[in-house]
């Protein structure tokens, strides 16, 4: 478990509106930095797109290194201990586990461009996590490869979406925090601190506030399928994740659609479980629980989108993330505690809201 980093002095609360996973995240942070921490959600926590099913966390690719994807390494190595403290205070399990990736090789040119992969892995990444070439994987859940090759990896781990907000609300109620459901504020409503996490329409706000695309929400879709394999490697093949959690489910997903007229789960959803069942066909009988779609918030850089908010003092924006959000809340959540606790700012250029 970590351990608590200090309270800032003289801080009195911050209020942080958003239940996903940025603004829980940020709260359990502060909540174990010694502030009172008070979340705020406009529906229910959970209600945006933090409440799916895929919970994979994967790493960027290691070649043309840049700092966003140091930031997320630094936060994928950080989530073993944030989440086993996010745990050990609310004893909820969040299904976190570093299981891996088992990816399969499409062709021969493909595995040859690997090399750089794997070299920049080996530069890169924790001598215990490396990347491979393997013709034997050993795996209940082993997709179709044209080459009989996979690229493994041992970097990669998985979260259970839901599994986690809640063990963020139960961490965060052991420290003292309150969380308030069905109450929509706007930016005045409150006195500061206050950090808006509150995702795609979080963004369309900041854009109709500082007069400019600041980013949309992307629609995806996933499903939940009962299989049994809570330890084996996570899939990723056709641009699709297949992700084992704990509870003898397996999550597939998700869709990435710009263009659609309403969040309702629809005949897309339909189309990648089937193609999840020719990638891997041991697949082919699970049956589906449960389907998700939702809005998942994209800024127009595509990277985190963080900081001050422009013209609004004593409130703070976290949102952003697209596809990467449960994998970098760990670090996000550090360096806005160290900024609104503390006054250091610690957000790289690249993610800096302006």
């Amino acid at each position: 478990m970590q351990a608590a980093r200090g309270k800032a002095p003289g801080l009195t609360s911050v209020t942080i509106v958003g239940g996903g996973i940025l603004g829980l995240s940020c709260a359990w942070e502060m909540a174990r930095c010694g502030a009172e921490v008070t979340v705020i959600e406009a529906d229910r926590i959970g209600a945006g797109s933090s409440g799916g099913h895929v919970g994979a966390l994967a790493p960027h690719a290691p070649e043309n290194w840049n700092p966003k994807k140091a930031f997320q390494l630094d936060s994928l190595l950080a989530g073993e201990d944030f989440w086993a403290g996010v745990a050990t205070a609310g004893g909820v399990s969040p299904g976190y586990a570093r299981t891996g990736r088992l990816q399969p090789v499409p062709d021969m040119a493909t595995a040859e461009r690997l090399r750089e992969r794997i070299a920049g892995a080996a530069g890169r990444w924790p001598a215990t996590m490396q990347m491979r070439l393997t013709q034997h994987p050993d795996s209940p859940l082993r997709p179709e490869s044209p080459t009989g090759l996979w690229l493994e990896d041992g970097l990669t781990a998985r979260i259970a979406p839901r599994a986690a907000l809640a063990a963020l609300v139960a961490a965060i109620r052991s420290t003292g925090g309150q969380l308030i459901e069905g109450q929509r504020l706007h930016p005045g409503d409150i006195a500061g601190p206050v950090l808006w996490a509150t995702g795609t329409p979080g963004l369309l706000a900041l854009s109709q506030d500082l007069n400019r695309n600041i980013g949309k929400g992307v629609k995806g879709q996933s499903a939940l399928l009962r299989f049994d394999a809570p330890n084996a490697p996570q899939l990723f093949a056709d641009a699709l994740h297949i992700v084992p959690h704990a509870d003898g489910t397996i999550a597939i997903g998700s869709t990435s659609e710009n263009s659609f007229t309403d969040l309702s789960v629809d005949d897309q959803l339909d189309q990648i479980v089937a193609r999840a069942r020719l990638i891997c066909p041991a697949l082919g009988n699970a049956p589906v629980i449960d389907r998700w779609a939702g809005a998942r918030p994209r800024a127009k850089s595509r990277a985190p989108l963080l900081g001050a908010w422009p013209g609004h003092d004593g409130n703070f924006v976290v949102n952003g993330g697209f596809k990467i959000g449960f994998g970098m809340a760990p670090k996000i959540a550090q360096v806005m505690a160290d900024l609104i606790l503390k006054g250091q700012d610690k957000i790289p250029e690249e993610f800096r809201l302006r």
